[in-house]
This record gives structure tokens, sequence and C-alpha cells, in this order.
């Protein structure tokens, strides 16, 4: 039996969901999004009243595991469909649950893991943590909501900027951008987050619920944007482009995209 790849502690009525896959920088592969939804599931039911989601070892979150993506042994478009489809279950959960879900970002979140800290209510970063989307480096197209909820957090023309061009933000960047609420030492993440979360836990949890669903009431068509990702970024990582980026991105090499994609 595969070991666990995400993590569900419960203390004093915060729940931690930590990413347990820190050798492979906590990047995201069927077994992760599956157990990630299972997850969100369990604090919507338990009656938590706070949520801490944070990444083990070094890093938040990578993204996508493109090694999993691009395995022989995985059916190419209909895994990234089925990934994406547990994910994006996942997101809907925590963004509708009662609970405020606070991000903790240790190093780096790049591709989904940057929809994974759009989706949370409240996010706190550590000082040398660093955010790239980085999808369109490997011939693909982003997911995990961020082409939903990345404009309406930082902009329009800041979205574009880092799904096009891969910049690479800084804690002090994202913070000024409005990606994240405050930035602290590497060394006080979790005491600071755990500090914020229990004051989180002992306010009035059925207001907090009822405003973050009157908030994504007022964000409608993220579920249906979702499925427009899903859908994308499948049919791009079995194209011309999306093989030659995610070959690149495995093999260490710069990209050399053929210069028309058949999606």
């Amino acid at each position: 039996m595969s070991a666990r790849t995400v993590q569900l502690e419960t203390h004093d009525a915060v729940a931690r969901v930590t990413l347990q896959r820190p050798d492979h920088g906590n990047a995201l592969n069927l077994q992760m999004a599956k157990e990630l939804l299972e997850a969100a599931m369990s604090c919507a039911r338990s009656g938590v009243r706070a949520v801490v989601l944070t990444g083990a070892g070094r890093h938040f979150c990578f993204g996508g595991d493109l090694g999993a993506m691009a395995s022989p042994d995985t059916p190419g478009k209909d895994y990234i469909r089925e990934l994406t489809t547990y994910l994006h279950a996942a997101i809907s959960h925590f963004m509708r649950m009662d609970a405020p879900v606070l991000a903790a970002v240790n190093g780096t979140a790049a591709g989904a893991g940057v929809g994974l800290l759009a989706m949370a209510d409240l996010a706190l970063c550590a000082v040398s943590s660093r955010f790239n989307l980085a999808y369109t480096k490997a011939g693909l197209t982003p997911d995990a909501g961020t082409t939903f909820l990345l404009p309406r957090t930082i902009g329009l023309k800041r979205t574009m900027e880092l799904a096009l061009l891969n910049r690479s933000l800084t804690a002090s960047e994202a913070l000024a951008w409005g990606l994240v609420n405050e930035v602290v030492a590497d060394e006080q993440l979790l005491a600071r987050a755990a500090e914020v979360a229990q004051g989180l836990a002992q306010g009035a949890s059925a207001a907090y619920g009822a405003t973050k669903r009157l908030i994504a009431h007022s964000l409608a068509g993220l579920e249906s944007q979702m499925v427009l990702e899903s859908e994308t970024i499948a049919a791009h990582a079995v194209g011309p482009q999306g093989v030659e980026g995610i070959r690149a991105f495995l093999e260490k090499r710069a990209a050399h995209f053929p210069h028309k994609d058949s999606h």
C-alpha cells in the first residue's frame, strides 16, 4: 500500500492539512489529488473551526507531477483529466466549508501550488518563499482555479505577467501584489499560522461560513471555469508543445517548441 500523500491532523478544533511528498517538492499526482479531496471533505464534516494548509519539507507545492503525467503507465489526457477533477473538487470544498482556510506557504509554490494558495481565505508565507506559475514554460495551460482566482486577486495584467512571462515572485513581491496577507521568518511560519488559526477557531464559525459562501456566490463561475481548465490542460499535455515542454522540464533543458500545436 502506498504511503499517504496528504496528512490530516486535528488539535483544539484546528485541522492541519499537510502535503506529504517532500522528496518530490509535494508535486501533485493522482493519489495526492484524491487524498486532498478526502481531507477537505473530512474537514467539512468534522466541524473543525479553522484549517491550515502547508507542505512537508522545504517546499509548499511544486504544482503537478510532470513525471507522472509523462509516464507510459498513465493514460495521458485521461490521467490529467482525472487528477484535475479531484483537485478542483477539493478546492471547491475548501472554499465553501465553514472553517476559514489558511495557507502557510513554505519554500516554493508553483503551478497548482499557486492555485492552492489562491483558494485559501488567508495566506502566510516564509521570507524565503517564491511563487511561479510555470505552466506555459512547460507548454501547458493553468489549472487549480488559477485562471479564475488570480485575476480577481492580483489583477489581469499581473496574472498575464505570471502566466506568459513565467516571472518568479519573492515573498515581499507576493505581499505587495496581494497574493499573501503576511510574510514571516521561515522558522516562525507554522507557529504564526497556528496562532492565527487558533484565533479564527474561537470566532463565529457560522458567520465565517456564511461570509465565505456569500463571497463564493459573488464569484459565480468558478466550478465551470475549473472544468474548462481540466479539459484544456489535458488536451495540451498530449499536444506537440506540451509533450516537448514536459520532456524538456524533466530533462532539465530549454524547451524547443514546434511553431504549431494541434490544440
